[in-house]
């Protein structure tokens, strides 16, 4: 749907949750947030349900001349999972050698952030789950397509992708990797995410844990 600026990511969730309660997902349910800025969205969407926050942490590796172009992506798992873009890699004559030479360095950092944010809770099982993966917006949609590859290649028995603005070709393009969409504007020009919020502001860790500690309680082993 289209229609004017959110207020912020609370509110952006909060809409969210109330569009997929109508959707009366099945439990088992499994609810993860793309960090930093998905976070507080998902994070109100889990309440909506009663059930845990998550989190799917992903790494892009850039084409070698243009570092933000992705032309492939880490999701953390066991193993991590690397997703290519081959369209990309061809367009940007990108080589295999290249993505296996960066994927350590975002695999490092996917260790790293897992350590700060999860500091030892277990991921949850997505096999056999809803799983609503939640970021706060789409733009090119590379990082969040390779995301829900790699979730795919779990079994979960329904997968649902859930964002509160994007562009309506990107979502036609991650239609046939999801069985369900769920945005609540895509406005046209689109331009950037940041644009379609009143307050975009940039999340730092202590907030993400702080959302983490409010929504699923201390991690184990803490006061």
């Amino acid at each position: 749907m289209k229609g004017s600026r959110l207020h912020d990511r609370v509110q952006a969730g909060r809409e969210l949750a109330a569009v997929l309660r109508a959707l009366a997902p099945q439990p088992p349910l499994v609810v993860l947030a793309l960090p930093r800025g998905g976070v507080p969205v998902a994070a109100e969407v889990a309440r909506e349900f009663g059930v845990p926050l998550g989190l799917l942490l992903v790494r892009k590796i850039g084409a070698p001349w243009q570092r933000e172009l992705a032309v492939a992506a880490v999701v953390d798992g066991e193993p991590p999972d690397i997703v290519r873009d081959e369209q990309i890699m061809a367009a940007t004559g990108t080589t295999a050698q290249w993505i296996e030479q960066q994927a350590p360095v975002e695999i490092a950092e996917i260790e790293r952030r897992r350590r700060v944010y999860l500091r030892g809770r277990p991921p949850p099982e997505v096999r056999g789950a809803t799983v609503i993966v939640v970021d706060d917006g789409i733009a090119t949609g590379t990082t969040v397509r390779a995301a829900l590859v790699a979730l795919r290649r779990r079994e979960p028995a329904r997968l649902v992708l859930a964002v509160p603005v994007a562009p309506a070709d990107t979502l036609a393009e991650l239609a046939d990797e999801v069985d369900d969409i769920v945005c609540l504007r895509t406005p046209a020009p689109f331009h950037a995410i940041g644009l379609h919020y009143v307050d975009f502001r940039q999340l730092g860790d202590d907030e993400v844990l702080r959302i983490l500690a409010e929504v699923n309680g201390p991690p184990a082993g803490t006061a």
